[in-house]
């Protein structure tokens, strides 16, 4: 549903308007899913540059803590063309070479959430959008800035776990 309303206001609001709309528009989706209860499914994206630092972003809605870029999997949707068109969506970069890591299986807003996971190398500079995301920056893998999300954190381990 915020994707949807996401799409509707990039069309037809300034970027201020629509990203002052965000956070109630999050609200709603994260009590619609405690409600309904029903599953979903979204990507995260580990970026790094070539010298191995995280790119880590920060959302104009919910809490306000680093963040993956990702999202939902729209219907009928290739889930690594997912994770590509999220991060061209929030950052405005292309991702070429995406390496699957896997899947967490946990609850989102009340509601069962299988999360997929990739990782891409990147050598370009984000440009966040300004509606969803307010800020992108490289930080040290070793040193990954607070507060830093929990289900972010997760998601790195994997990452960081990954073989190879």
């Amino acid at each position: 549903m915020l994707h949807l309303i996401a799409a509707l206001a990039e069309r037809a609001l300034p970027a201020p308007i629509h990203r002052a709309l965000l956070p109630a528009a999050h609200a709603v989706r994260h009590r619609w899913r405690r409600f309904r209860k029903v599953p979903i499914a979204g990507v995260s994206v580990v970026l790094t540059n070539f010298s191995g630092d995280v790119l880590l972003l920060r959302h104009s809605y919910g809490p306000d803590v680093w963040a993956l870029p990702g999202g939902g999997i729209k219907a009928g949707e290739n889930i690594a063309e997912c994770a590509r068109r999220e991060v061209q969506e929030e950052l405005g970069i292309e991702v070429a070479a995406i390496e699957a890591l896997g899947t967490i299986e946990e609850t989102l807003s009340g509601s069962p959430h299988t999360a997929h996971l990739f990782a891409a190398t990147i050598n370009a500079r984000p440009r966040p959008d300004r509606r969803e995301v307010l800020e992108a920056r490289f930080f040290p893998s070793h040193s990954l800035p607070e507060p830093l999300g929990e289900v972010t954190r997760r998601r790195i381990d994997v990452w960081r776990g990954r073989s190879g």
